[in-house]
């Protein structure tokens, strides 16, 4: 049997996103399958799956999916090989009057896919992962910006999501062009390339820049919590997105994935590099970051980074002192054990 083409609209303003996936669907000859036919289901991306594979394989189908799906759960379920999918596309539509503000929003949801590592999630999170693991952006509302802000706002989701292709939307629908099939594997956002040394924003303001922070030392969570802090207060300027992998001086054995939006930020476990004690050897320990922000201050930014890290005192101690030092993050529930 065929696969079925989807193209998937996601976006946090409801009624735009709807609206433009109506009609994406009925410029393309598609099915639709709306918001509202998800909603109820604990796992949406399969639900979608399940829809979608209604759709005449030749025409495709359009699914429009509510704010607080997860991108990279979505990607997952319509790529897989037994999904009878092909994802040609994922367009995100974006209010040009709020992304600011919903990049800095402080709440979180209800995680609903299964695969999720924990039981809540930012909204700034699944707003940021929805812009950067998207094709194409539509960017609606932006004549009620100045040019200026125009201009920051088109650099900053370019920043975040350099391979998509960012359009201004105007009366009418453009009819997709084809596009290349999704894979499980996905390397579109910005943070990903700023740590690739593969990183080239199509649009460009002089007010939005981006960092990749590297230190070999680990943390020291407290100075860390206390940076943050810092960093919330917008002493370094406006960070929007970091992200990226740590080590915390308290877990060492811990290779740390950092996920970090406006004013939320997590940190949790990949995987175990195996006890360590004052004799052993330390694998991987440091920091690899990509930040993303408007009016940052790089130097200094880098530089309070630099004193969160072990000083040469406490690093020559070893794990035994820094398992005394004040640790004010969440416990981990567990860390994933990848051994066969």
């Amino acid at each position: 049997m065929d696969a079925v083409n989807v193209v998937a609209v996601v976006g946090g303003c409801a009624p735009e996103r709807r609206r433009y996936a109506r009609r994406l669907a009925l410029a393309d000859g598609r099915m639709l399958v709306p918001a509202t036919a998800l909603t109820l289901t604990p796992d949406p991306a399969e639900m979608a799956a399940t829809l979608s594979r209604r759709a005449e394989p030749a025409s495709g189908a359009v699914v429009e999916f509510t704010a607080d799906i997860d991108a990279t759960a979505l990607i997952g379920a319509l790529t897989h090989p037994e999904s009878g999918i092909r994802l040609t596309g994922l367009v995100c539509v974006v209010d040009a009057t709020h992304l600011l503000d919903d990049l800095n929003r402080p709440d979180h949801i209800r995680t609903r896919s299964p695969r999720a590592v924990s039981d809540l999630t930012a909204i700034a999170l699944l707003t940021a992962m929805q812009l950067e693991y998207a094709s194409s952006i539509v960017l609606v509302n932006w004549a009620a910006l100045e040019t200026p802000r125009l201009s920051l706002t088109m650099a900053l989701i370019s920043h975040l999501s350099p391979r998509a292709r960012l359009r201004l939307h105007r009366e009418g629908i453009e009819v997709l062009e084809d596009q290349a099939t999704y894979s499980s594997a996905q390397e579109r956002p910005g943070w990903i390339g700023i740590l690739n040394s593969d990183f080239a924003p199509h649009m460009t303001d002089r007010r939005v820049s981006a960092l990749r922070y590297e230190h070999v030392r680990p943390l020291h969570p407290a100075r860390l919590a206390a940076l943050l802090d810092r960093i919330e207060r917008g002493e370094f300027g406006l960070v929007i997105r970091s992200a990226g992998f740590c080590r915390l001086a308290t877990r060492p054995q811990a290779t740390v994935r950092w996920e970090h939006v406006g004013r939320t930020i997590s940190l949790f476990p990949l995987e175990e590099d195996g006890r360590i004690d004052d004799g052993g050897e330390l694998l991987a320990i440091g920091q690899e970051l990509a930040i993303i922000g408007v009016d940052l201050r790089l130097a200094a930014l880098r530089a309070a980074f630099d004193d969160a890290a072990l000083s040469d005192g406490e690093l020559a101690a070893g794990p035994r002192l820094w398992s005394t030092f004040p640790d004010p993050f969440p416990a981990w529930r567990s860390v994933p054990d990848h051994s066969d």
